[in-house]
């Protein structure tokens, strides 16, 4: 796993948790709870090629 994935994601939740209190102390709760979400899918599509990588690491780890 690189380091540059893992500041990535310190960005993006830096950045969604800026957004979120920004909108919410705007009472905007809805737009804040839409950036929290879109900020969890990005992250989790960065993730899936990583987690698709240690699944078939473990497969082939376990196959004879």
């Amino acid at each position: 796993m690189e380091v540059s994935i893992i500041f990535k994601i310190s960005a993006v939740g830096i950045l969604v948790s800026i957004l979120s209190q920004v909108l919410k102390h705007s009472g905007r709760e809805e737009q804040a709870f839409l950036i929290s979400l879109a900020g969890l899918i990005l992250v989790l599509l960065w993730l899936v090629p990583y987690i698709y990588e240690l699944f078939d690491t473990i497969r082939k780890l376990f196959s004879f």
